[in-house]
Order: C-alpha cells, then structure tokens, then sequence
C-alpha cells in the first residue's frame, strides 16, 4: 500500500450504554458453538454425521476455546425437516446412534469443560408421532385431537380451510384428513401446520400438551444436560379464535434497519401474525424455568424468537423466563458502521432493561454463512434463505474478510456469543449445488422459488487428503462437499498463523484474558459518527472496525493484540485496512 497521511483519531471513550455486568452464571458470557449433527462428523462410514462423530471431534472444539455445544435435534424423526420432525423426543435416532452414545458425548463434553445444551421442538410434532397418528384414528371432539390444533372447514361442506394462513415453507397452512365414517356434517377436519405438512402444530392450551413437555425437560436435565435452545420459542401459542391475516411470514427475513430506536435492524416482519408472539408463551416458559430451577448448575433456556421490535425480544429473557435470546437484529445487519451501532446500542440498552445478556450471532443452520452472504458485493446484508447456481454468487475473497472482520467485532461484544459449525474454518455457503441433491421441504413446497438452507449445512472437510474431506471413514456425504472445502480443512488450519481457525482460537483465549463478556461498553467518540468505522471500548480493550474503503490510521502506541486481517502501513504508523477488525490496548 501507498503510504499516506492519515490521521490518527484518539480512542478516548465516549457515552457508555452497557455498564460492567459481573455475573456468575456461565451462560452470561458463555461463547457457545452450534453442532448441527447430520454435518458435523460421521462416526460409521454412512455418510451422516451422528453422535459418535461428534464425540470423537469434541477436543476440536476444548482446542478452539468455546465454553458450550449447543446441538440441533438428533432426536427419533423420519427426517422431513432434518429432525425438526420429532416421532419421540426420549429418544435418539438410529441415524444419530443411541442413548448410550448420548450421554458418552455428554460426558466426554463435561470431561473437556464443555457444557450441552440440546434442542427442543415444542412448536410442532412429526405427523408419524404417536400422538397424531392417534388423532387420526379418533373422532373430531376426541381428546386426541385436542393435544394439536384441528378444525372444521368453511363453506357448507367445510371443504375450505379454517383460515388463510400461509406455511412458512410455502402453501397452505393447512392440511385436511381423509374422509371417516363417523365426520361430523363439515366433512372431514383439517390441521394446522405452520412448517411443513408433516408437522403438526401442538395445541399449547392443552394441560397434557404442557405436562409431556416439562416432563421432556426433566427427562433430558437428568441425563445432564445444561439447556435448551428452544425451536420457534415464539410459536406455540396462537391468538383466539385463529383469524384471518393478510400478511405473509417469511423463514428468516432481512434487516431493513430504520431510523427509530425501536426498528434498528429488526428482523423483518417474522413476528406479525396472530400465530407468533402472543402473550401466552410467556406463561410456558414461567413454567419451564421453574422446572430447570429444581437442578443444581445454573441450567438454561435459549429462545430462538424472531420477533421485533426489540423490546419484544426481551419480554422472552425477563428474570422468571429465559436466559437468552439469539439477537437477530444483529444477524441480518447489513454492513454499515452507523447500522452497526444503532443495534448493538439497542441491543444492550434493552436487554440491561431486564437484567439479561445480549446473545450475539452471525450464522446458524437456517441462514447463508456469513462468509458468503457478506460477500455479495451489491447486497452487503445479502440473502438469508439460501444462494443457487442460477443467483449471483459471492467474491470469496471479499466475504471471508468480511466474515472475519465481523466475527472479530462480535466477539469484542459484552454478553454472550454464538458459533456455527464450520465458521472458525471460514466455510462459505455451498452455493452451486444442483437441484437433485437438495433436501430442504422449503425448496420443494415452493417449487424451487425458495432455494432453501441446504447450503449453509454441509458437511465439514477435516482433513484435507482423506475421502470426503475426513468427514467420516468413507467419500459419502449425505450432501456434496465444494471444491473449496478442501483447502480450508481444518487440518490445513491447526497452528498455521493466520488462518482463520486460529484466528478464532486466539480471538477467544483474548477475549476470556481481557473478560469482555462481562466488560462495559463506551463508544469511542471520536468515531462516534464516523460513516466507516465502528469503534467501542470494552473494559481495557478498544475494537476498531474499518468498513469503508480508505485506511484508518491507529493511534501512536497502540498495542495490537488480535486484528483480523494483516495491517497496512501509513505515514503515520500501522493502518487499520478495509474491511479489518483490530482489538487494541491504548
């Protein structure tokens, strides 16, 4: 780079908006990283990743430095949605391995310092769950069907449905049954399923409904486990009467980030409706966390709740209710300095409110990696449901430096910090990969319009020379690896300066040194407007982004202790380059 005259703004503080937050609860500043099982290693050969695979890959995780393993669901499941169509949910899929392999993870995790939260699915069950299939062999009015939310059709011979809600997959919410002898005079009785037709929803005003699941939870806590990431947490209770809506829901939604407080960076409208956010799931999980009240360890509950506006979202971690909430809004951020601050600056102000911790997050199971939709140069937020062959595709080079530079930030945060799989080896999304191997039900239920999440969960390249990629003893892969898998193998990583593995090693080892988690935040206020810069202190250590093209000078002894990305060099010393995360002492 040319050297030039930059000038060197001080990283003197500004207005705090997150004051110290010392806690002995683990989960307060835990980092914790996401295992989606069928991806993450294949202990048999067969080419899906299950419990076994994951447990002799658990010191890949003690190495990196995270504190937890969150795990999505490996329970019994014809897999229609990839487990999140649960048939039995004491039970373990026998693509995944058996109880005995659970609790030899579980204690092979505590072993290494790692604690286990697991999935809950309490939305819906799987149409093959023996609940449901005794609903199908009983009456309308029975006690079976009460336990999932039937109706009658419109119409004289009640062939319309109940309503004209729209599946989050695509297509109708509804499903009606076949004809039986004894239907009432509407004809055969339809059922609601918000997801996919082989999902019914449960209907949460029912007692027995509410007891099977806390039963659920005891069933799980005493085989060890320290929480619960709670699937479509704003679900399950439904507005009287299910009324007619005109709107539509989507998956997952972006960021169009407003200028009010209360619309920073919201996700989209995922929470409009009269069948998400409705007041009744409050008193659910009033009751769920007395339930995890009655075991030792600090246990908790996670809420996967895409609701806006953000005081919304604390409603679901008040002091008698959750412990976290993913924080969304911070997920589909575009990539903008001033947007940046608006949702970390609401985030923290709303969760301080009620004494809870902001949950940061950049990637999960059901959105493109970050290293891939931050890649797109004219959509720098990108798409969240999924890149195909036939969509503009991303500059790899420009989204894993994004990626870093925005993992980096996000870890410089107070609270706690979430994972997925395969992002500490800068993964990007499988973009190109050919309809004949996708196995979403969103790609099918609308017709290919939805490309759908297939992307975002291959499986993981660990050693760069084996078949499939190390991912199991075998070249089978229950989805295709990309040619790029291989390079960024995470044997290629270990130990080698600057890859991203250890760039995401020595990331967490500073940020446990310097305990940001439970820092204070100040924004730096000499860049406390700045168009490309988003600059914080948190307790001794100040984050420094570049988002914009031109370089930023760092201030004269400055002392670097991680950055993102090789620094530049200006007239004046050390520069901060584009799109480059520093932490620094000064």
């Amino acid at each position: 780079m040319t050297r030039t005259e930059l000038p060197a703004v001080p990283l003197t503080g500004g207005d705090q908006v997150h004051a110290p937050a010392p806690g002995t609860e683990w989960w307060r500043d835990a980092v914790i990283y996401q295992v989606y099982p069928r991806s993450f290693a294949d202990g048999n050969g067969d080419g899906m990743g299950d419990l076994p695979g994951i447990t002799a890959r658990l010191d890949h995780l003690a190495k990196l430095g995270v504190d937890a393993v969150w795990l999505s669901p490996f329970y019994r499941s014809p897999q229609k949605d990839a487990g999140y169509d649960v048939t039995d949910y004491r039970q373990i899929d026998p693509l995944f391995g058996t109880l005995d392999d659970f609790d030899a993870m579980r204690a092979r995790a505590h072993e290494l310092g790692l604690r286990v939260i697991v999935d809950l699915v309490p939305n819906h069950s799987s149409d093959q769950h023996a609940w449901f299939q005794e609903a199908l062999e009983s009456p309308a009015g029975s006690r079976a069907r009460e336990r999932y939310v039937f109706r009658d059709g419109k119409g004289a011979d009640g062939t319309e449905p109940p309503n004209n809600w729209q599946s989050i997959f695509g297509g109708p919410a509804w499903t009606r049954l076949a004809p039986r002898e004894d239907d009432g005079p509407a004809g055969p009785q339809w059922y609601l399923h918000l997801f996919d037709s082989s999902q019914p929803d449960l209907n949460w005003e029912d007692l027995e409904v509410r007891a099977e699941f806390e039963d659920v939870l005891r069933f799980w806590l005493d085989r060890g486990v320290d929480g619960f990431r709670v699937d479509v947490a704003h679900g399950m209770v439904k507005a009287d009467g299910l009324p007619d809506w005109g709107g539509k829901v989507a998956m997952v939604e972006g960021s169009d980030a407003a200028d009010s407080a209360e619309g920073i960076g919201a996700p989209g409208g995922s929470n409009e409706g009269p069948m998400f956010d409705q007041d009744g799931v409050h008193d659910i999980y009033r009751a769920w966390h007395k339930v995890l009240a009655e075991y030792d360890g600090d246990r908790c509950l996670v809420a996967e709740a895409w609701v806006s506006p953000m005081s919304r979202l604390a409603r679901y971690v008040r002091e008698d209710e959750m412990q976290q909430a993913f924080n969304f809004a911070f997920l589909t951020t575009k990539w903008d300095a001033a947007t940046i601050r608006g949702v970390v600056t609401e985030s923290l102000e709303t969760m301080d409110a009620v004494g809870a911790p902001t949950t940061w997050v950049l990637s999960n199971h059901d959105v493109v990696r970050h290293a891939s939709r931050l890649g797109l140069v004219e959509m720098a937020d990108g798409p969240m449901n999924g890149i195909g062959p036939r969509d503009p595709q991303p500059d790899a080079e420009l989204g894993l430096r994004r990626a870093r530079a925005a993992t980096l930030l996000m870890l410089g945060l107070p609270g706690s910090a979430y994972l997925y799989q395969g992002e500490e080896l800068g993964l990007p999304d499988h973009t190109t990969l050919p309809d004949d191997v996708r196995q979403d039900p969103a790609f099918f239920r609308t017709a290919g319009a939805e490309t759908g999440r297939d992307g975002c969960r291959i499986p993981l390249p660990w050693e760069a020379d084996r078949p499939g990629l190390g991912f199991g003893s075998t070249e089978a892969t229950w989805l295709p690896q990309p040619d790029s898998y291989r390079a960024l193998a995470a044997d290629q990583q270990y130990g080698v300066d600057g890859s991203t593995f250890e760039l995401y090693r020595s990331a967490l080892t500073a940020r446990r040194a310097e305990n940001l988690g439970q820092g204070g935040l100040t924004w730096v206020a000499g860049y406390a407007d700045a168009k490309d810069v988003v600059a914080l202190r948190v307790a001794d250590v100040v984050v420094l982004a570049n988002l914009g093209p031109a370089p930023v000078a760092l201030p004269d002894g400055a002392e670097v202790l991680i950055a993102s990305g090789p620094l530049a060099e200006s007239a004046e010393g050390p520069a901060l380059p584009t799109d480059t995360t520093v932490w620094v002492r000064a």
